[in-house]
């Protein structure tokens, strides 16, 4: 996979049309032979799958910040950027909706081969509901049911309307559930290979093909559990249903249970394929400009829990220490906090993560203790989630041990298994946020200092400016009862946590 990212930049992704003069048989001279006709599926794959890595896999401070992990420290943070804007997060906005219309263009190109594009078109469409999850976690109603009808073929329907987030939740999980049923009946033929940069590998073969799709077939799965649970407490039957679906036939819809299996993209090391913290902090040299938040580094430190050492880093005086969000005033020296650890940002060949095994077992506690017919304990399924974590921080079986028989131990509450689950999603920053606005954990979670207005982190996503400007009315309509753009109204399945 790492060196098929290196040849990236020397695959001919668009047909060239070289105009040189004006004769009869201008297409014929003027058509550069060796060039493309047509985008090949493959490539539109690796391009989107490449894309959502470098968007969403640079997130430190933003999501970190409204999570709780991480504060600026060089910069005070006046959350200037929560505006209607095409930038900062308006630019996740134009990379969801891109990367569902490159894989809708795979679709289409394919639709008259299907069976021989069978692997590939369930990758896209596997990925097209990730980036609807993400849209919706963001945003909460969007256009839905009628983006993409722009062109005259499909509609001609240039200013979309917003469908309500309680109707495409629905929709999307019915999407996944059929793609789930369809990947147990058997997978294609057509390999995938190193085009898919997150499960593919250089092996060939029947075996090998058979186990990139298997990984793909419990990402499907995951993400169902993620989406489901995300709604539980605002449509429990269609969530209770889901996850008791998944969980009761492992065979029929597998999850992703092992740090082997975790979905996430793995980058060369190499310029201009570094991993992104790396690239930003070590590379760029801009480490120095973010610092651990005061309420995770607390936590850590008061529970003894022995992921600290790979999240943080002890500051000059060799302690653990984090500082204030929105800070009027620098750290002195710099080096007095906590920045990030080693693990999570020293390594130009590491990860962006979408998905992690530990979330399915934090998520499958959450349901057991819910009621739900799991086929686990809560307690299992609880201490099985935090060993995951802790592996996946390479953290020592006798530190595992010690924390689940202290701080760490399973008590029979949600607010336990919320509470460390916050800890094991460090760097899925955007997931860690959503769960703070569905659970309320971390308690103590404060906006910058900076913001004088509100006393909660952001509840949702500012609309692009783009919206404003060429679909006003709609986009007005649905930031009705927003307050800020960021404020105001919650999305559908958040938990009013009591603060505004």
């Amino acid at each position: 996979m790492n060196t098929f990212i290196k040849k990236l930049k020397y695959t001919p992704l668009l047909a060239m049309l070289l105009v040189s003069g004006c004769t009869k048989n201008f297409e014929e001279i003027n058509t550069d032979p060796d060039a493309l006709k047509d985008v090949p599926p493959q490539n539109m794959l690796v391009n989107v799958l490449r894309n959502a890595g470098e968007q969403f896999g640079g997130d430190v401070d933003g999501y970190g910040t409204f999570a709780g992990y991480i504060v600026k420290i060089q910069y005070p943070d006046n959350l200037s950027g929560l505006i209607p804007t095409d930038n900062t997060y308006g630019n996740r906005w134009a990379a969801c909706y891109y990367n569902i219309t490159q894989m809708n263009d795979l679709l289409k190109k394919t639709d008259d081969k299907a069976a021989g594009f069978k692997n590939i078109r369930i990758v896209a469409r596997i990925w097209n509901n990730y980036m609807w999850s993400y849209l919706l976690d963001g945003w909460g109603d969007i256009p839905y049911s009628e983006a993409f009808k722009g062109r005259p073929e499909d509609g001609s329907v240039l200013k979309a309307k917003y469908d309500k987030q309680e109707d495409i939740f629905p929709a999307v999980l019915a999407d996944l559930k059929a793609l789930a049923d369809e990947l147990a009946a058997g997978i294609g033929t057509d390999e995938l290979g190193e085009y898919d940069i997150i499960y593919g590998s250089k092996e060939t073969g029947a075996a090998a093909l058979k186990a990139q799709m298997l990984n793909w077939q419990k990402f499907c799965n995951s993400l169902r559990l993620r989406m489901a649970t995300r709604i539980s407490a605002v449509a429990p039957a269609l969530a209770k249903s889901t996850i008791e679906e998944i969980a009761g036939n492992k065979l029929k819809y597998p999850v992703i249970e092992t740090n082997a299996e975790n979905c996430r993209m793995v980058y060369p090391g190499t310029l201009p394929y570094m991993e992104p913290w790396y690239e930003s902090g070590i590379y760029g040299n801009r480490l120095n400009n973010w610092g651990m938040f005061d309420i995770f580094i607390d936590h850590l430190n008061t529970t003894k829990d022995p992921r600290i050492a790979s999240i943080a880093r002890k500051n000059n005086a060799g302690k653990y220490i984090g500082f204030i969000n929105g800070s009027e005033n620098n750290p002195n020296p710099f080096t007095s906090i906590s920045w990030i650890g080693e693990h999570y940002v020293n390594d130009p060949a590491g990860a962006t993560p979408f998905y992690r095994a530990c979330e399915t077992y934090y998520m499958l506690a959450e349901a057991a203790l819910s009621g739900y017919n799991v086929g686990i304990t809560a307690k299992d399924a609880y201490e099985k989630a935090v060993t995951l974590s802790m592996q996946d921080n390479k953290i020592e079986t006798s530190a595992i041990t010690t924390y689940l028989a202290g701080a760490g131990k399973f008590n029979g509450t949600k607010e336990r298994v919320y509470w460390d689950m916050w800890v094991a999603l460090f760097k899925e920053n955007y997931e860690a946020w959503s769960l703070y606005r569905r659970t309320g954990i971390p308690t103590t979670n404060y906006p910058s200092k900076l913001q004088k207005k509100h006393t909660d982190q952001p509840w949702r996503l500012p609309y692009p400016n783009n919206e404003y400007l060429y679909n006003a009315d709609n986009v007005k309509a649905a930031a009705t009862g927003t307050v800020d753009y960021n404020w105001g109204k919650r999305l559908w399945w958040a938990k009013d946590n009591g603060k505004e």
